[in-house]
């Protein structure tokens, strides 16, 4: 009798504890798919509390396919990789083991608004969730209904040098119609007059959009902003910390030693790659001529403008790039040389022997003008352009 009364009093008071219990997290994923899995682990991994919350029991990733695999994406199918099963274990596991990320599986909510300049959900178990920053990556639309918001449509676009945008990208390589050259931008994950919320299209799911979208409600968090007021190169250089490519170079992998410089300079235009059938190439063992980068360089460095008027070779050779170098920052012609000789094969991997008269490939050129000229700090506006 007593220990029964007992165990019914502990019962009443667990209850009692859930009902009134408050989860405070810096941002709140709903969702169970590719998008919300790319999304809540990115915001984790960046340092920032992260809960994501679903209705089902587990995760239903789209398949990755034909897309240029980097960051979240290609350490998942690695970690897949000749397995047939046991899919959502693995998941599992992948979370948990995740340093400050929740998932909080089969749960129904019932109430969700603003609260001050975030959000406040309220599960039916009676536990309330507090966040900063939303990230909507539902796919039954019941998220969009209640806060009346348009659901986000082709979030994805194609890859072009027409404008400058494509300096602005924040995610690369999702498949289209047979198209990997397509790339997603800040504001097509935000919207107008909307602080604090970042938004998904349900129907393009992937792990890379999801986390260009963690990275960016991620910012807003650690900094305490506005998603607004993100700074899109440290956004930038977030995801590329994290090996997601923001340039849809489909020659150029996340394993290349290399690939690092090479986004950076692809960001920047300096060397623009080659669009063909759908795809983007960077033809990284091609010899740069003088013609495709003195106009994105001058762009860059005022000073680039009077050596270029003094070098009057078709092509840049590797002594031309290192004259380029110290004399736009102003070093050592010597000092540099002898630094990057060093360097060559030991730090940046290159296969061919040091020669200052040789004429220098995209690679070569890409790692020596990220590595001393780096462009890719240089300030740039929302629409891409280079303010000096």
């Amino acid at each position: 009798m007593k220990r029964g009364f007992f165990i019914l009093l502990v019962s009443a008071l667990f209850a009692l504890a859930v009902n009134g219990q408050t989860i405070k997290t810096d941002i709140l994923v709903i969702g169970n798919g590719s998008n919300a899995l790319g999304a809540g682990m990115q915001a984790a991994v960046s340092g920032v509390k992260t809960t994501i919350l679903m209705q089902e029991a587990g995760f239903e990733l789209a398949q990755p396919g034909a897309s240029l695999h980097s960051g979240l994406e290609a350490e998942y199918l690695k970690k897949t990789a000749g397995k047939q099963a046991g899919q959502e274990l693995l998941l599992k596991n992948w979370t948990d083991s995740t340093d400050k990320l929740t998932v909080i599986r089969s749960a129904y909510w019932s109430k969700l608004k603003r609260s001050g300049s975030g959000w406040s959900l309220e599960l039916n178990d009676g536990r309330k969730i507090k966040a900063r920053v939303l990230v909507n990556a539902d796919r039954t639309g019941r998220v969009s209904t209640v806060l009346m918001l348009e659901a986000k449509k082709n979030q994805w676009v194609p890859f072009g040098y027409e404008q400058t945008a494509y300096r602005t990208s924040i995610g690369a390589g999702l498949p289209l119609n047979n198209v990997t050259a397509n790339v997603i931008y800040t504001d097509a994950l935000l919207v107008p007059e909307q602080e604090n919320l970042v938004m998904l299209n349900p129907q393009q799911e992937s792990l890379l959009a999801g986390q260009a979208a963690g990275a960016t409600a991620g910012y807003a968090a650690f900094f305490k902003k506005k998603t607004s007021e993100t700074n899109l190169k440290e956004l930038q250089g977030e995801l590329i910390k994290y090996k997601l490519s923001l340039v849809p170079f489909a020659d150029i992998s996340e394993l290349d030693s290399n690939w690092k410089s090479i986004q950076f300079i692809g960001l920047s235009g300096v060397l623009k790659g080659a669009l063909s059938n759908g795809s983007l190439n960077f033809n990284p063992e091609k010899t740069v001529t003088t013609d495709e980068v003195k106009e994105p360089i001058k762009e860059y460095y005022y000073k680039a403008q009077i050596w270029f008027d003094d070098y009057k070779q078709p092509d840049m050779t590797t002594g031309s790039t290192l004259a380029l170098i110290c004399y736009v920052k102003g070093k050592s012609l010597e000092n540099t040389t002898e630094e990057v000789k060093k360097k060559w094969k030991k730090v940046y991997g290159f296969k061919d022997d040091f020669d200052p008269a040789k004429s220098i490939s995209r690679r070569e050129f890409a790692v020596l003008v990220s590595d001393y000229l780096q462009p890719f700090n240089v300030t740039i506006d929302k629409t891409g352009r280079v303010m000096r």
